[in-house]
């Protein structure tokens, strides 16, 4: 199962069949495996990938790993070895993958976006209330009952996008165009599984 990682570029459109299709483009890896754990010696399979090597300011503990961003992957067992490069060579045009990567963030939302509440009517004297959420609790328990929605951070979490297509795959740049919207902001760290 091919994985790799990269950073989102942003958002375009190209021409693909007659049509205008907007994609997302992603510089990912070339990725380096720096550690695979088995099961006899670590109690787990996992393989760790290294993606964007950094050049300078490296801290001595840190000397034998340089890479911006870690990743272990588990239950995964690569027929590959430590120092091994992981590049967009192994995907192909057409290919369905799973992309991972954290959403924006939204900061304090009321719960009209947050969850869509259609608030209170603006007639009948009802003075400033076409944003608020009601009633929060019932008379019986006299406290607001947990998982209650209610106005709070939004976004900002990790999101998940199963069904995107691969439309376009440059091996010299290490670039893929992938159909559609992707989660988070340009420059986010985007994990890609087959």
């Amino acid at each position: 199962m091919p994985i790799i990682l990269g950073k989102k570029i942003g958002m375009t459109q190209i021409w693909k069949e007659d049509r205008i299709t907007p994609v997302t483009l992603i510089e990912a890896g070339p990725c380096f495996i720096t550690q695979v754990k088995t099961k006899e010696k670590d109690g787990y399979d996992a393989v760790q990938i290294g993606f964007e090597k950094k050049t300078k300011n490296i801290k001595k503990p840190l000397q034998d790993k340089p890479y911006r961003y870690l990743r272990e992957f588990k239950n995964i067992t690569l027929e590959s070895k430590v120092g091994d490069e992981i590049n967009i060579s192994s995907f192909a045009l057409g290919d369905i993958v799973k992309v991972t990567g954290k959403a924006k963030g939204k900061g304090f939302q009321g719960g009209v976006k947050r969850w869509g509440f259609h608030g209170r009517k603006k007639s009948h004297g009802a003075k400033h209330e076409e944003r608020t959420i009601g009633s929060v609790g019932a008379s019986f328990p006299s406290h607001v009952i947990k998982g209650k929605k209610m106005p709070g951070r939004m976004g900002g979490g990790q999101c998940t996008v199963k069904t995107a297509r691969i439309v376009e795959l440059d091996n010299e740049k290490n670039i893929i165009a992938i159909k559609g919207a992707i989660p988070g902001r340009k420059g986010i760290l985007l994990e890609i599984k087959k």
